[in-house]
Formats: C-alpha cells, structure tokens, sequence
C-alpha cells in the first residue's frame, strides 16, 4: 500500500460500539478524529443502515462480529478505507477478497481473549455435565423440597476424555485445563501440532475417532465452508449417549437443528453453547432443552479482555493510517 507514514488531521475513523479500553484516547492522541460511538451512549447495535451511513468517508473503521463487510458496506465506506479492524479473532463477517481487490487491511484481536474464553468453554462443560442449569431454575421456582437420591444426575469428569476440535490457541488453553481432572486428551486438527500435544498430553486422531472416544468434546474451529455444519447428524450418531458438546467457537460450526433432535432424543447427553448458527436467534426448541446450557456469546467478557481487545483494535487502526504493516494483519 501507498498510503503517507504520517497520519493527517483530517483521518476519520468509526467504532461501531462504545466498548471498553483507552482506545478513544490512543486515537485522539494521534490526532484522529473519532466518531460515531458516543451515538445513544454507543451501547446499541445499529441498523444495517446506520452502521452504512456512519462508515462514509472514514479512513478506519473498528467493528463488531455481527457487522457484514461485503461490497456494499466497502462502497458505502469509500475509496479512502485503509482498514477494517475487527474487535474479535473471528472475522467470518467480512469479505476478504473484497478487501483485498480495494486495497484494504483487515485486522483481528487474537491472543488477548484465549483464557477467558478457554475459561467460559469449562464454565459450559461443568454446567451441562451437572446439570447446573436445570438443578438451578428448579431451585428457584420453588421445586426444591431437600436432598433427591435422583435428582439432576450428571457424568462424571475425573479420568474421561475430553475431545479438542481445532488445536489453535484457545482449544491449547481448554485442553491445557484438563490436567485437573486428569483427563485423557485427543484431538482433531488437519495436521499434526507438537506444540498442542507438549502442553496437553494429547493425541491426534481423526474426527470420527475422536467423536467417538470422548466424552466431552469441545469446538475451536474458526468459520469456514469447510467447517459450516461440520457436527451434524451424522457426527452424533458417532457420539456416546453420555457425551457432551461445547462450543464456544462460531455457531454454524453446528447443525443446529440436528443437534436439537440429539438433545431431545437422548442421543447425547447435554450440549453447552455460547454461540448460535443464526444469532441472536436460535433453532426452534433449543431453549426449552433442559439439557442445553446456554450463554449470551459472552467467550471474551472480562473487563480487562475486552479493555485489550479494544486497545489491540485501535493499535491496528493507527498502524493502518501511518501506513505500516498492522500487528494483526488478516489480509
């Protein structure tokens, strides 16, 4: 790119949400004019023709997941765009052959959310293997009358298998977790990682294989068409009737539909998920599950996660304008 080193006083850029961090500050320092986030406190999502109406003319844009880059959004945009920082390590969201074709960076913000949302991946496995969930909206209706014999009976995690789809940073850091349980651990990836199996003790198999040797498998692949609906129905009719599938990954990852014919037919145990495969709506009947756990997307919600996520946003946008190579360049 041949953009100037230096960034001009007229630089425009767009955070499409009021999120945490100094990233506002970074950017007024560097003389970059901010807007748009302040907008009705900057804690709504907009409207697709709100988010296209406040990118015009900017140079920079920060956004969110669930906004769509394809070539209306770069048009609306302009041909000024040098770079659209997403505030998320998915960037499913945005057309990178369309970014590619107008010359503009695309940036993610990995590494800084991989323990918290390795953290909410055991927080979903814990509660769907115990059935927190269903023990705790009895309790609060009033249903419990004191100590069951039967009540709420879950599996059991010490010596089990934990199955890791997609061995990158955040499927390390969930397997990683897994010693406290001594847990057995396998995993799918498309090649070999030595560094996966030093840090956690596991074996790679095929998928079939490892749907069916573990009890607990959880999902860590990024979004792709090789992945959409890659657990489907026939990935749990290979799975153990006491399994139990967390994802906190992306949602289409799982045949939604598919797997609520699994949860109600008892083909798996439970399933705990932070994403959806057409957010914020989900399939028809997952929410009546007593044997679904689910959470609002809430894989990186720490304060100071999403504080550095924003920092890491803005420290790309200000790369991008300077004309340098951004730290977490995409494409």
């Amino acid at each position: 790119m041949d953009h100037t080193t230096d960034i001009s006083r007229e630089a425009k850029v767009c955070i499409t949400r009021n999120v945490k961090g100094s990233w506002k500050e970074m950017l007024s320092d560097a003389g970059v004019r901010v807007v748009c986030p302040d907008d009705d406190g900057g804690d709504r999502a907009w409207s697709r023709q709100e988010f296209l109406t406040c990118i015009q003319g900017c140079h920079g844009v920060g956004c969110m997941l669930s906004e769509r880059w394809d070539a209306e959004a770069f048009d609306a945009a302009g041909e000024q765009l040098r770079v659209v920082a997403n505030y998320a390590v998915g960037y499913n969201n945005i057309d990178l052959e369309e970014a590619r074709s107008r010359g503009v960076w695309v940036t993610n913000t990995p590494d800084v959310l991989t323990d918290a949302t390795a953290d909410v991946a055991w927080a979903l496995l814990m509660a769907a293997a115990r059935c927190t969930g269903s023990a705790e909206r009895s309790l609060r209706a009033g249903e419990f009358h004191g100590w069951e014999p039967n009540g709420f009976l879950g599996v059991d995690l010490v010596g089990r298998t934990l199955g890791i789809i997609g061995a990158g940073r955040i499927g390390t850091a969930t397997a990683r977790r897994a010693r406290g349980w001594d847990m057995q651990v396998v995993y799918a990836h498309h090649r070999s990682k030595p560094e996966f199996e030093q840090a956690t003790g596991g074996r790679r198999v095929d998928l079939d294989s490892l749907l069916a040797e573990s009890d607990f498998i959880s999902l860590h692949v990024p979004l792709t068409p090789e992945t959409r609906h890659m657990i489907g129905a026939r990935e749990f009719g290979l799975m153990k009737p006491t399994a139990v599938l967390v994802n906190t990954a992306r949602g289409p990852v799982v045949d939604e539909a598919a797997l609520v014919e699994a949860l109600r037919s008892g083909q798996i145990f439970a399933a705990g998920l932070d994403v959806y495969e057409d957010e914020p709506r989900m399939a028809d009947g997952l929410v009546g599950l007593e044997n679904a756990v689910l959470l609002p997307h809430i894989g990186s919600a720490t304060e100071h996660t999403r504080a550095v996520m924003g920092e890491l946003m803005a420290t790309n946008i200000l790369a991008a304008l300077r004309g340098q190579e951004p730290p977490n360049k995409i494409s």
